[in-house]
């Protein structure tokens, strides 16, 4: 009998057990309490009463076997010949006796199962006639009222209780009902029960559990509660439950997360649709209303994440956000949530830790405002700081107009709330400021991009009513400024010079013009379509390629080209080093004998300048130049030519601004080393090339920053990409293709502890013995400064080059180096290592016989040199070379070695790659392999960084190596001993 009342009370089904008997005239008795004692079962019970008697033993925690170990026999009674009613857990109430259900009809009584001797429970003594069924056992309930054995007691003391009838239509099923009121700011929910069309109130069914409904007209079905059941027992108590936003969204999510169908099989009100994300971190930044402890310079920052337009705070567990607004559920992201947790740790935030505060509120120190503002706006996050929406800046509307000898620019910022004009935003950077008010509260940021930009173009340009105009000699620099801006608007004549610039990119090779003697390599051919474009389009340009390429042939070509087609207005004029007139009259006698050459030089030069026009090409000298400038800046030149053009880097040279008073229809320079110290020296160039291109020269140079140094990447690409299309450079590497690539990689090893104290045991001697003196001492000891340096050098390579003493001490290059030949060895190829130190040279051979390899060695006192390189290259059992950086950088060809090991790194990197260059050579097949080993945090770090300050520089603009500077500062030498 399933008791209703009790059921409620117990929210689980709750059944008694009763049982009638047959009277003799054939009618059932009066229905009868039955206690059930599981070891009293020893009759043999009608086939269905004994399995659920089973699963009653289950419930209690007994095996079915204790009540199936019997052999069942099948009965002959019919199924409502006795009835029992099941549950589990229940407590047994006092002073209720045993009882035991008779036998089946016609069934003979079998002996009892012996059970295991243990004493027996109250319980079992007493039996039991109330059951609390689990929820895995509800399904007890259907086979019950299936058999007809189910009955439903709705009050105490009910003695004919109707049996319960099992239905089997589908299973009933939990619907929510959300209703808007008050214009959205409020929200009701309401349950329901549906079937099909079929729908009925929470508070109609008389029992209502997971798994089972139970109606007042004693029928009984599935009921499916979609994992809610706490929602739906308050549901069906409330009637209705009501929400304020944002609240509705936050307990929506948390009912969504609990059920295990989809949102619209939960809701049938709204059409959800379930989608995935990406949040938008958003951050709220304040200053606390009240101390807290916190200190007066700290923040308080609160993050949440917006999904959709569900903002779900940082701290929340639910798995799901919400947005009934859109309709829209939406599965939490969690590894970009745990991101900008990460994010905002790495930016200095930390969890505030004061009680009083909402768990999880951050604190940074304020001021850390602008920099963390800046960087999260940036990457997309919202941000409020202070009560102020900080905004990003939208896309940069810009327009150019062109005029008679100027372009004009104009335009702004688009914010979004408003768009910013261009006299605004330079006023704010003028001021030094980093936003911009917007009008409606917000706050604008100015892109520290566009900043730099800004910045170049303020110093570039000057500024006219708003606007900044450029002289026609800037087109190129002005273009490269703007090229990242995709909505710019141009006008027609501002296209045209754009369109000639980009023409570079697809500039045709040019064959040797009729009339010259000889035949133009690919390379050069391109060099001659580079020298005609310029001229095409009045451009003045540099060609920089590597020595040995023929620059000086590549030029001849243009100027008979010019010749034969009769472009020439009037004679070119060469300006050389003194050593290098000889080579021009001889290389235009070979390569193109038609064009006239006159010598300008000598004492004897004045009266040749009647003659001029009677020549193709005048060859003089910078000293000429500078003395005679006031004739030659007299006759108008078809070309003026200045090779080794690196003559004129400084601007403020007499050659310099001799070569700037030259006139001439068109100009050129010749360079392998444009840039020698720093790129204000590309700024007397190009002021020779193309005058005003960069504006006044203290622009230029604050734009470089003298040694470059103060150039980030962005600067040095914007300044590459203006001057791309004046810079010819190309390199041996890059048009002999015969030659193999090559890779090179640093290796950086960590020092052991024993190792790492002497080392920095000596940098702090030298330290204190050298940094103490003044200037002029510290002049004066330079022998002591090697010695620093050399010291410092050998103990990064190895202990024992410091004294004997330490010879047994780790070394980390050298633990590095064995098994990387080892396995390099192994696999076939050759190896070649270079060292500075033959005593270190001395340790690796050690090493290397220990392992049992063999070797070759060469140093500064071998003899036999030739003998060795060639069983090096001819002998398979010999696979590796080791040399002397200075023995071996020279004079040697060993294309057998695929790599290379330099263990210690010099001043110039030219020696070093002429060490690699031993392999990496004409006659090479295979891939280059080149490796230097540096100790980490040690003064080979800092020689690697005055390399590349002295070598990136112009790498960065031209692709090439320069010449090195010389001599340390004090300041170079307070680094390397940093």
């Amino acid at each position: 009998i399933l008791d209703v009342t009790a059921t409620l009370a117990q929210n689980q089904v709750v059944i008694d057990l009763a049982r009638r008997q047959r009277k003799p005239t054939g009618e059932w008795g009066p229905l009868r309490p039955w206690w059930y004692a599981p070891r009293a079962a020893h009759v043999k019970y009608d086939p269905e009463d004994r399995l659920i008697l089973a699963l009653l033993d289950e419930a209690q925690g007994m095996s079915p076997q204790a009540l199936y170990a019997p052999a069942m026999t099948p009965s002959t009674s019919s199924a409502a010949s006795s009835a029992a009613n099941v549950a589990a857990n229940a407590e047994v109430p006092e002073g209720e006796g045993n009882g035991e259900p008779a036998p089946a009809n016609g069934a003979s009584a079998e002996p009892a199962r012996r059970l295991p001797a243990r004493r027996p429970t109250n319980s079992e003594l007493r039996g039991t006639r109330r059951f609390i069924l689990r929820k895995d056992q509800v399904s007890l309930v259907e086979r019950l009222a299936r058999t007809g054995r189910l009955r439903l007691r709705r009050t105490e003391g009910e003695d004919d209780p109707p049996t319960i009838r099992w239905d089997d239509g589908q299973p009933w099923r939990f619907s929510l009902d959300l209703r808007s009121e008050m214009g959205g700011k409020r929200w009701a929910w309401r349950g329901w029960i549906r079937r099909s069309k079929d729908r009925m109130d929470l508070s109609e069914p008389l029992v209502l559990l997971p798994g089972l409904l139970v109606l007042g007209v004693g029928r009984a079905a599935r009921f499916d509660d979609l994992g809610v059941m706490p929602w739906i027992i308050r549901l069906r108590y409330e009637k209705e439950i009501t929400f304020v936003e944002p609240q509705q969204d936050l307990m929506l999510g948390r009912i969504l997360a609990e059920t295990r169908v989809p949102p619209s099989e939960l809701v049938e009100s709204i059409p959800f649709d379930e989608i995935n994300s990406k949040p938008r971190p958003s951050l709220t930044l304040r200053t606390p209303r009240q101390n807290w402890g916190l200190g007066a310079d700290k923040l308080i920052g609160e993050l949440e994440f917006d999904y959709e337009g569900a903002v779900i705070p940082a701290g929340r567990t639910t798995p799901l956000a919400v947005s009934t607004e859109h309709a829209v559920v939406i599965r939490r992201d969690p590894k970009t949530e745990s991101a900008a947790d990460v994010k905002l740790f790495e930016l200095g935030f930390r969890e505030a830790k004061d009680p009083r505060l909402e768990p999880g509120t951050l604190e940074l120190p304020a001021k850390r405002l602008s920099q963390v503002t800046k960087e999260l706006v940036l990457a997309g996050w919202r941000v409020e700081a202070e009560g102020k929406l900080i905004r990003a800046a939208g896309e940069f509307k810009m327009a150019v107009t062109t005029n008679i000898d100027w372009f004009e620019l104009d335009g702004g910022i688009d914010y979004g709330v408003r768009n910013v004009s261009l006299p605004e935003l330079l006023s704010a950077v003028e001021r030094g400021e980093s936003m911009i008010e917007l009008g409606d509260g917000s706050m604008g940021m100015l892109p520290e991009e566009w900043l730099k930009k800004y910045g170049l173009i303020a110093e570039l340009g000057t500024s006219d009513s708003g606007s900044l105009r450029f002289s026609t000699a800037q087109a190129g620099i002005l273009d490269a400024l703007l090229a990242s801006q995709p909505e710019i608007r141009v006008d027609e004549a501002f296209e045209r010079v754009r369109e000639n610039l980009r023409k570079f990119e697809g500039i045709q090779p040019i064959d040797s013009p009729p009339g010259f003697h000889g035949e133009l390599r690919p390379y050069q051919r391109e060099g001659l379509g580079w020298l005609d474009y310029l001229q095409r389009f009045g451009f003045g340009g540099i060609l920089a390629d590597d020595m040995g390429l023929g620059k000086t042939i590549q030029v001849l070509a243009l100027l008979q080209r010019r010749r034969f087609r009769r472009q020439a207005k009037g004679p070119t004029l060469v300006v050389v080093p003194r050593s290098l007139v000889f080579n021009w009259h001889q290389e235009a006698q070979k390569f193109t004998p038609r064009i006239r050459v006159l010598d300008y030089t000598g004492p004897g030069r004045h009266a040749l300048r009647a003659k001029f026009g009677e020549h193709d090409l005048i060859i003089t000298t910078y000293g000429t130049l500078r003395t005679d400038i006031a004739e030659l800046n007299q006759i108008d030149f078809d070309y003026v030519v200045l090779d080794e053009a690196q003559a004129i880097k400084n601007a403020e040279s007499q050659s310099a601004k001799a070569a700037r008073l030259l006139k001439a229809r068109h100009r050129l320079a010749i360079s392998g080393t444009p840039i020698e110290n720093h790129l204000g020296e590309l700024w007397s160039l190009f002021e020779f090339l193309n005058p005003g291109m960069f504006g006044a020269d203290s622009v230029f140079k604050k734009f470089s920053s003298g040694t470059g140094a103060g150039l980030d990447e962005s600067e040095r690409q914007l300044l590459a990409k203006a001057l791309k299309p004046f810079i010819l450079r190309r390199t041996k590497q890059q048009v002999v293709d015969d030659l193999p690539d090559k890779t090179e990689q640093t290796l950086y090893c960590d020092m052991d502890p024993e190792q790492r104290k002497l080392y920095d045991e000596l940098r702090a001697h030298y330290r204190d013995a050298l940094l103490r003196k003044d200037a002029a001492e510290l002049d004066r000891s330079k022998i002591e400064v090697l010695e620093a340096l050399l010291r410092l050098r050998q103990a990064s390579c190895h202990p024992g080059l410091i004294s004997a003493e330490h010879a047994e001490l780790p070394s980390a290059k050298l633990d590095m180096l064995i098994p990387s030949i080892l396995e390099v060895v192994e696999e076939g190829h050759k190896v070649l290592v270079f060292s500075q130190f033959t005593s270190f040279l001395a340790i690796v051979r050690e090493r290397l016989e220990a392992e049992g390899l063999t070797y070759e060695y060469l140093d500064g006192r071998t003899r036999n040199r030739a003998a060795r390189v060639e069983r090096f290259q001819t002998d398979e059992s010999c696979p590796i070379f080791l040399i002397s950086l200075k023995a071996g950088g020279l004079g040697l060809n060993l294309t057998a070695a695929e790599y290379v090991y330099l263990l210690d790194p010099w001043w110039n990197p030219a020696v070093e790659a002429q060490a690699i260059d031993r392999s990496h050579r004409i006659g090479q097949t295979q891939h280059v392999f080149a490796y230097r080993l540096i100790c980490r945090n040690t003064v080979e770090e800092k020689i690697l960084e005055l390399q590349q300050k002295k070598r990136d520089l112009a790498d960065a603009i031209l692709n090439a190596d320069n010449r090195l500077i010389s001599s340390l500062t004090r300041d170079d030498l307070e680094f390397l001993l940093s």
